[in-house]
């Protein structure tokens, strides 16, 4: 049984089986005095540890929420489950990070690209920025899909959490759900698209035309070093006209979209120092040090 429960301990810490194992080797003095070997600790995690249903686990998922709760009032957790009690949507934040909000919730990052599970849940996080110029995590959320009703309950239960106050920017990917969820949940919140993200997507979406690596140059030469809102339009036009782009949809599209991401249109709001996602990028891979995607739900929120 104590070999068991470390087992399971282990695996929950993100100890790897073969670590786990070679400590039951050097207890035991050496291999020939186990009488398990290495697969057999493996097995055991995928029989026993990871093999519950996704009820089952939603339902251990919910528990600890509770029992979190009694331990701290102020941990916050919402749930909605489908008809077969698995889970839609989840939302949970502590105490540290509702007190953390007060001082830092000027500007969050939230970034929906971590797909954890093996119920394929995406992950979701509120990242904002303290003093240090460390990340500080605001709430984490899992959603089944990424709907505009499936934002909306999202970002009304973290406002609700937050004690209904409103970031002054909030950091995005550029997804147009979460746009319009934005839009209709924080209309007082300057939103801001990760630049990165669309700066990365430029190689694919416009490989096709002749010079594309010319392209790419003037494109991000246009929206690093236009001055003025102006400037920005003229350029971007010549841009356009230089390289028979007018019909472009991807780049029209981003066009009408261009005060959501261009940073003239946005640099004269604080944004403690982000143009992109990627302290949310980073803090997904924190997360990556302690769960796989076979890790249950109840593993990944402990």
């Amino acid at each position: 049984m104590s070999i068991r429960r470390t087992i399971e301990n282990n695996d929950e810490a993100g100890i790897r089986p073969s670590k786990t194992y070679q400590s039951f080797v050097a207890a035991a003095g050496g291999h020939r005095e186990l009488n398990f070997i290495e697969k057999d600790v493996r097995n055991y995690i995928t029989r026993e540890v990871r093999n519950v249903s996704e009820q089952e686990d939603a339902k251990e998922f919910g528990k600890y929420f509770l029992r979190m709760k009694e331990k701290n009032p102020n941990f916050f957790f919402e749930l909605e489950l489908e008809e077969d009690q698995s889970i839609k949507l989840a939302f949970w934040a502590d105490a540290r990070s509702r007190a953390a909000f007060e001082y830092f919730g000027d500007v969050i990052s939230f970034d929906t690209t971590y797909n954890t599970n093996r119920y394929n849940l995406v992950c979701g996080s509120f990242v904002g920025v303290n003093h240090h110029g460390q990340s500080t995590l605001l709430g984490c959320s899992l959603m089944k899909n990424e709907e505009i009703e499936s934002f909306k309950w999202l970002f009304q239960c973290w406002l609700r959490c937050m004690g209904g106050n409103a970031p002054k920017g909030f950091l995005t990917d550029q997804c147009a759900s979460m746009k319009r969820a934005l839009e209709a949940c924080m209309p007082t919140t300057v939103h801001r698209w990760c630049i990165w993200h669309i700066m990365k997507k430029i190689p694919s979406k416009l490989n096709g035309y002749k010079g594309h690596a010319n392209i790419e140059q003037e494109m991000s030469h246009v929206v690093w070093n236009s001055h003025s809102k102006d400037s920005f339009d003229r350029n971007w036009n010549d841009f356009l006209l230089n390289f028979g782009l007018a019909d472009n949809k991807w780049l029209s599209d981003l066009y009408e979209d261009r005060h959501i991401w261009v940073p003239i249109y946005l640099d004269h709001h604080f944004w403690a120092g982000m143009r992109s996602t990627q302290r949310s990028e980073s803090m997904h891979s924190f997360f990556n040090k302690y769960i796989t995607r076979n890790s249950s739900l109840i593993q990944f929120v402990k």
